[in-house]
């Protein structure tokens, strides 16, 4: 009985961490190449023609090479909702 309880936990928690993963596998993503113009340990900010692209970065995110200002570089990312507010309006008519 007590292995059967172990089996039913184990199974659980795989069961747990194949849906986070299949979630994550989901998000689209993006990138975005460029010159770094500013930079910090929140943040980098690449210029693509004559926008600046702003991206979050956390001490999570993986850094392949000397990543300073000036440097061309393509950052790969996902976006993500983290909330969605519904604002009451006025239903369209068809």
């Amino acid at each position: 009985m007590r292995d059967l309880k172990n089996y039913s936990i184990a199974l659980v928690c795989a069961s747990i961490l194949g849906f986070s993963t299949l979630a994550r596998a989901a998000e689209k993503s993006y990138q975005v190449t460029g010159p770094i113009v500013e930079l910090s340990d929140t943040k980098i900010v690449v210029e693509k023609g004559s926008e600046k692209w702003e991206i979050a970065r956390t001490k999570n995110t993986k850094v392949t090479g000397d990543l300073k200002v000036g440097a061309k570089v393509t950052i790969y990312y996902k976006m993500v909702a983290e909330e969605v507010e519904v604002k009451e309006g006025k239903a369209k008519k068809k």
